[in-house]
């Protein structure tokens, strides 16, 4: 049943198509670092827009209180903060949009974003057509970076948020009373500390990257899985291309997570001393 299912003879047939699946490794490589590189940038700023304290609403509950206040009594008689105008005062639009396009990307299918970015923004910006590196097919490749990446930014966005928010307050407290102020806070002590704590979770979103990458292929991304579609549409054969590609996406991602578990144990080595 299995020389039936998959033939030795079957993989000299890929042997012509070696240079193909050559290239499809590298342009699965510099699709996944270029779009994890966007993915942290883009996540940076998510995590600053919905952890930012931005209330446009609140001065009209502090200049107007008899007409905007947001203080109701309750059956008791007590004063609490409640009602329509608190929770507007309250509203932070920034922190909206960004929770917004955080639970939209990670609510829908990356394949869907992904033509959703070259069939809709793309088509109405034209690209040039030439190549990187000789393979590459910029006016594919850019796209799938691009809606790779800002797949990537939604899910970094809250390993970045979190990690931030571990951070003792005591840190915070302590950085300010030395005299730094909120900036240099952040960026001197927090931060460092917060990196320190979602370096493996990043490593870990890279391994992601370069296994949702092979969908990529849909709209002509010359990565792994075209070179397996490439060798189906020649040779007639299905199985054997697609161990190839098994192998080479084993060869990236297996070395990756490994470097993610040692990443973690010295992260888990240094917090012992």
């Amino acid at each position: 049943m299995m020389e039936h299912f998959i033939q030795v003879a079957n993989f000299e047939k890929i042997i012509p198509y070696a240079k193909l699946f050559g290239e499809g490794f590298m342009v699965t490589v510099f699709l996944s670092l270029l779009a994890v590189m966007i993915g942290f940038a883009l996540a940076l700023v998510l995590a600053t827009l919905r952890m930012s304290h931005y209330y446009p609403f609140l001065w009209l509950a502090r200049t107007f209180p008899r007409i905007f206040g947001f203080l109701e009594y309750t059956s008791k008689g007590i004063k609490r903060e409640s009602g329509f105008w608190y929770r507007l005062g309250r509203f932070n639009p920034l922190a909206f949009i960004a929770a917004t396009y955080v639970e939209l990307v990670r609510s829908t299918p990356v394949i869907v974003q992904i033509f959703i970015i070259y069939h809709g923004v793309f088509s109405l910006i034209k690209l040039p057509t030439g190549t990187l590196f000789g393979f590459i097919k910029f006016h594919r490749f850019l796209p799938g970076v691009i809606a790779l990446g800002m797949n990537s930014g939604a899910y970094l966005c809250e390993i970045i948020r979190l990690g931030i928010q571990s951070v003792d307050r005591g840190q915070t407290e302590a950085a300010r009373s030395l005299g730094l102020n909120r900036f240099q806070t952040f960026r001197y002590v927090i931060f460092p500390q917060a990196l320190k704590n979602i370096l493996p979770a990043i490593a870990n979103e890279f391994v992601a990257i370069i296994k949702e990458s092979a969908v990529t292929y849909t709209i002509g991304v010359q990565d792994i899985m075209s070179a397996v579609n490439a060798v189906r549409g020649a040779a007639f054969i299905v199985m054997e291309p697609l161990l190839v590609a098994t192998g080479l996406y084993f060869c990236l991602c297996f070395p990756a997570s490994k470097g993610v578990a040692y990443l973690e144990k010295r992260m888990r080595r240094g917090d012992q001393r």
